[in-house]
């Protein structure tokens, strides 16, 4: 039984070091650049050496001449050989080595023929290539883009572009900027703002409380402003200009001339109002923070409204960083003392710790002595105009501010 146990344990060891030998021929063969060639080295070599060995050990004290003299065709054979597989590694870095490339789509038929105006056939050759890569986002977005710009067929492309945001391989990045494009071209094209907001509301829906969302919550709030651009571009009315002033230069003052400005408590108003429909347009928000300190110099109220875009952390790390810059600056115009503007500008340090933003606030924090001397010296003999002071807190803002 031991006998028999013995034939199957070397049986088996000669099929796997066979097996071993042969993968390598084989991953030797198949990175060749001429895999023929190497074949035939390999053919010849193999019976060469037997050959020699056997002549060797009948020619008793010749023998080693004969082995010699077989180092010698053998080198001359393999050495490239052996050259290309000690250098390769350094070589691969300039031309690649012998891997092949990575297979990919190749649209740039497709794209010719669409330059040429010719889309039925860029759609064809994009359907070929998307057949052999389903899915592949490239491809996707050009056949959507030739399907809604030059066959003026939005609804084909929705449809696109639905199909690729249900498949596996749309991850949220993916989706989201096949929406946020379905969501411009419904707005550019139609002119429609509801399938717009419609596309961009699924973003929300599919990816709630991330930060495509907030991107997403924020053109919403824009979206009336830009079909109002967008309708002024398509149908415009004439314009009637008033007569103009006679005399000019013979008058005392031309300051009626002037156009004039929005006072600060409607445009905080109007952005009031805009919040409360739209919360997180950060834009807006922004906007009303400023009115409030530079306009009516209320730090507290510009602190709120800066502190709400401070404390959402689906913002990244930069607008962050902003918006704590800038409340700095209120800070120091409106003479708050070093401590508060410090430990505004330390949150940078404690939050992003590892960016680049944490440095460039040390260096801040280093010089803050000085930049609040800067503007005492520049705010004396400034007389500031004297504003409602309660403005916003009675335009009804949530929360009860």
């Amino acid at each position: 039984m031991s006998r028999i146990f013995e034939y199957i344990i070397g049986i088996t060891g000669l099929l796997v070091s066979a097996g071993l030998v042969g993968w390598g021929f084989y991953r030797m063969l198949k990175a060749s650049y001429d895999p023929w060639k190497m074949a035939f080295k390999w053919a010849v070599t193999i019976p060469f050496i037997i050959a020699c060995i056997w002549f060797g050990h009948k020619m008793g004290p010749f023998g080693p001449f004969l082995i010699v003299f077989m180092a010698i065709i053998l080198s001359i054979m393999w050495t490239p050989h052996i050259a290309e597989t000690i250098f390769s590694p350094l070589t691969d870095l300039f031309d690649g080595g012998s891997r092949e490339p990575d297979k990919k789509p190749l649209y740039s038929v497709a794209i010719a023929k669409r330059k040429r105006g010719l889309p039925l056939e860029a759609i064809m050759e994009l359907r070929k290539e998307l057949a052999k890569y389903p899915n592949d986002f490239e491809g996707v977005m050009l056949l959507a883009s030739v399907q809604a710009e030059e066959m003026q067929d939005l609804p084909g492309a929705e449809i696109t572009l639905n199909n690729f945001c249900h498949s596996k391989k749309a991850g949220p990045k993916l989706v989201t900027a096949a929406l946020t494009q379905l969501a411009d071209w419904q707005l550019k094209l139609a002119v429609d703002v509801e399938a717009a907001r419609a596309a961009l509301q699924k973003i929300i829906e599919r990816y709630p409380e991330t930060e495509q969302a907030l991107q997403a919550e924020q053109r919403i709030a824009h979206l009336v402003e830009a079909e109002k651009n967008l309708l002024g571009t398509h149908d415009r009315q004439a314009v009637y200009l008033p007569t103009g002033a006679k005399n000019i230069g013979l008058m005392d003052s031309t300051e009626f001339l002037k156009p004039k400005e929005i006072e600060p408590g409607q445009l905080a108003a109007a952005h009031v109002k805009h919040l409360e429909a739209h919360p997180h347009d950060s834009e807006v928000r922004e906007k009303l923070a400023t009115i409030y300190a530079r306009d009516f110099q209320r730090l507290d109220l510009a602190t709120l409204e800066l502190a709400q875009l401070i404390n959402e952390t689906r913002h990244s790390p930069k607008q962050i960083a902003g918006w704590l810059n800038l409340l700095a600056n209120f800070q120091i115009e409106l003479g708050a003392d070093i401590a508060t503007v410090r430990a505004t500008l330390e949150q940078i340090v404690e939050r992003f710790p590892k960016l680049p933003l944490a440095e460039i606030t040390q260096r801040r924090l280093e010089r803050i002595n000085s930049e609040l001397k800067g503007r005492e010296q520049a705010a004396t003999g400034i007389k500031m105009g004297t504003y409602e002071q309660n403005v916003g807190l009675k335009y009804g803002r949530p929360g009860g501010r």
